[in-house]
């Protein structure tokens, strides 16, 4: 194969065959990139699709664009407005698409109300995308439109507005039923509301076990009785031959409402003659059938939902249509069948029940969330939804024939963390090392709640042992307040060890005697659990140590230093962060520990960092920033940046490193190669060494805040052991993280110490 053709067919390849495919970034910036783009680069591509079909997925973004296809006679709450009116929504349905499942959509209004003109129309869209969902279609017509496509298309055919409540609303329907006890096969429900969403749930509510003569269902008429005539297939399924006329009649002794109709259908007189613990899902939009507020006044037993924002358990369908799609299109189905659907609403239901992260409930204002009779489903700014969600649809394709491609659902799951951001990518192989082999991390502020979440959190993942400092007691009752498990946690208490705490003394002691510490205060210090965690690590009892959430930066660090001291050859410790960006991953410092170094310090601080990267597995390239570019202007700052340079030079010939260089001259290649080719920096750095403490917490936060950068750290650098401070209130997540770094922290000083 030619270099040029390979070239065009690399230009337009959205990934290997078999993976995701990811749509990249294209550049189209000079002559050569719209030769590859366009002609003549684009016939290479065309002949390889032309030569096998299935190369249009590789070749082209077709795998990850899905329709959204609207007539406008079924819209909101608004009706028949038509194609026109209809397209914002149909383009508020392509953000929801792009934000929460990264899945590039055309919104297509037809304009036509005639059934088999827009299943014509799909038939002719099909080469062009990899799915269409159907939205705000009218019934009966969406039915058959539907029935047809899935008959004769190729790809997935989903309509939203049948299917999404149904997935949603019976993942609330299952953690519903195991909060009350009630089984599922036993229950009575009722459907006020007899168009396609109200019919779909049913059928989904009868797959996953309601017995079909349990559900009475309700249309403007009353009723659906056997009896009646004219009754079209879809509504002639839930027709009953029950003595029930009135949706009053039906709901006495119900178990369940599910209410897909007008405001105000349902009084509180007929909720408080539902059965025990009724399940309430009043779902029409925007006003409910019968408020929240309303239901609980006459009955505080029931389990309410809506599809409102401003109540608990919100029914939205964005929780369902991304990441069913999601999962149909990496495995290229020729359609979303019932299993999809079903496995979608059991992994919803299970998430569920897992500890809720602080990111989603700072999204929600801070509220907690504990899974409850006020927390039945996930909220929609859950990250976790698309990697719960998606790879269960993904198996349930494969599992029953509808999956053009196989794939591994763990390698898979991995694959879509990189769609959440870089970070969790990068960090997903920390913690995927940090899991090979745990080791045992003490956390001295253990009655903190976030550091029992985050305990919670490092046991779900399995990558560390983790020590709890504290009461345990408190510990345990603080975890069962906050709905988590801390299950294979040791909890240490350190006031009620005297002879440990005397062992830990004596030798803190022994240690500190000649440095104005008696033994008074030695064994003072043993009550203090930071000192008492750092004995632990000094003695042997722990492996590492991670603390902060409580205590200002500087309060850990000097009892770490007291106890364990810095390690053999480093004269001060230094701190890194670990800056994820869209496309390169950068380590900044010292970004937390030495205010205004002196050219020792520095040089030391790089050593340390470059270490630090060559240890993740990275080779370190050293920029040392300045606001002088090899002696430009000449002053004490930087000419402290020329000497530490000189310095690491001396000390690590071999590493990649030049300075002192403006951050711009340091990240400019070709700059740097055209204006100053004597530089020894060949590459772009990707360790950054900041002149003083100002500048390096400026840049970071500054990165952090406004650049869309991910940062992980604070990482301590130089400790005689595995030591981290954690930044002042950091979230659960970011104690995960850093407990991490810390395990291959820990994994990494054992081998050294082991000669290894």
């Amino acid at each position: 194969m030619s270099n040029k053709r390979q070239d065009a067919l690399d230009y337009h390849s959205q990934g290997r065959r078999g993976k995701i495919a990811v749509v990249p970034t294209k550049p189209a910036s000079t002559q050569r990139d719209l030769s590859l783009a366009y002609s003549p680069g684009v016939a290479e591509p065309c002949r390889e699709i032309h030569r096998d079909p299935e190369e249009v997925f590789r070749y082209t973004a077709r795998g990850n664009l899905v329709a959204v296809v609207s007539n406008g006679t079924a819209v909101l709450g608004l009706g028949d407005i038509g194609p026109l009116a209809a397209k914002p929504v149909m383009e508020g349905k392509g953000v929801l698409f792009k934000r929460f499942a990264d899945i590039d959509v055309f919104d297509i209004e037809v304009a036509s109300k005639d059934a088999d003109e827009v299943i014509r129309f799909c038939e002719m869209l099909e080469p062009t995308v990899g799915g269409i969902n159907l939205e705000d279609i009218g019934a009966p017509e969406c039915f058959y439109i539907e029935e047809t496509l899935k008959e004769r298309l190729q790809i997935p055919v989903f309509h939203d507005d049948q299917h999404g409540t149904a997935v949603i609303s019976g993942a609330a329907l299952l953690n519903a039923l195991q909060i009350s006890g009630k089984r599922i096969e036993e229950l009575t429900v009722v459907f006020s509301g007899a168009g396609a969403a109200a019919i779909a749930t049913a059928e989904h509510y009868v797959s996953l076990g309601v017995r079909r003569e349990n559900i009475a269902m309700t249309d403007s008429k009353g009723v659906i009785r056997a009896d009646r005539g004219n009754l079209d297939r879809y509504k002639g399924r839930f027709a009953t031959t029950r003595d029930i006329h009135t949706l009053e009649d039906a709901l006495r002794g119900a178990d369940m409402f599910v209410g897909l109709s007008v405001a105000g259908a349902v009084t509180r007189e007929m909720v408080d003659g539902m059965a025990q613990a009724p399940i309430v899902f009043a779902l029409a939009n925007p006003d409910p059938e019968i408020l929240p507020e309303d239901v609980l006044a006459v009955r505080p037993d029931a389990m309410v939902a809506t599809g409102r924002t401003d109540y608990p358990n919100q029914i939205n369908n964005v929780l369902g249509f991304p990441f069913i799609f999601r999962g149909a299109l990496d495995v290229r189905a020729r359609a979303i069948n019932d299993e999809m659907k079903m496995a979608a609403t059991r992994a919803l239901a299970e998430l569920a029940r897992l500890d809720v992260p602080e990111s989603v409930e700072k999204a929600y204002g801070n509220e907690r969330f504990r899974f409850g009779a006020d927390y039945l489903i996930p909220k929609p700014f859950d990250p976790r939804i698309m990697l719960w969600v998606a790879p269960a649809v993904a198996q349930a394709a494969m599992e029953t024939g509808v999956a053009r491609v196989q794939i591994d659902v763990e390698q898979y799951r991995a694959e879509l963390i990189a769609r959440l951001g870089r970070g969790r990518e990068v960090m997903r192989d920390i913690m995927r090392r940090a899991r090979k082999d745990p080791r045992r991390i003490v956390y001295p502020e253990g009655e903190n709640d976030r550091i029992i979440r985050a305990c919670a959190l490092v046991l779900a993942e399995g990558i560390a042992r983790p020590i709890l400092l504290g009461r345990p007691d408190v510990i345990r009752d603080r975890a069962e307040m906050l709905g988590v498990s801390i299950e294979g946690a040791e909890v240490v208490d350190p006031w009620a060890d005297p002879e440990r705490r005397e062992q830990y003394a004596q030798e803190f002691f022994r240690r500190r005697q000649r440095k104005g510490v008696t033994l008074v205060q030695a064994r003072e210090r043993m009550r203090e659990p930071v000192f008492f965690g750092c004995m632990m690590v000094l003695q042997g009892d722990a492996d590492g140590l991670l603390a902060g959430e409580d205590m200002y930066y500087p309060e850990t660090i000097r009892p770490a230093l007291e106890v364990i001291g810095t390690a053999p050859g480093v004269r001060r410790v230094a701190g890194l962060y670990m800056m994820v960006l869209e496309h390169d991953t950068v380590f900044f410092a010292d970004t937390t520990v030495n205010i205004d170094p002196d050219a020792g310090t520095l040089a030391e601080t790089a050593l340390l960092a470059a270490d630090f990267v060559k240890r993740l597995g990275l080779v370190p390239r050293v920029g040392m920033l300045s606001f002088s570019n090899f002696g430009s202007v000449r002053s004490p700052q930087s000419d402290k940046v020329r000497r530490a340079t000189e310095l690491v030079k001396e000390r690590a010939p071999t590493l990649e490193i030049d300075g002192e260089l403006q951050a711009d001259t340091a990240l400019l290649g070709e700059f740097r190669r055209e204006n100053y080719p004597f530089s020894t920096l060949v590459n772009q750095p990707n360790v950054l060494i900041f002149p003083n403490l100002d500048a390096a917490n400026i840049a970071y936060k500054l990165m952090w805040r406004m650049g869309n950068a991910e940062a992980f750290g604070p990482i301590l650098l130089g400790m005689a052991h595995p030591i981290h401070v954690l930044q002042r209130g950091s979230e659960a997540a970011d104690v995960l993280n850093l407990t991490a770094l810390a395990v291959v922290d820990a994994q990494e000083h054992a081998g050294r110490h082991a000669g290894v």
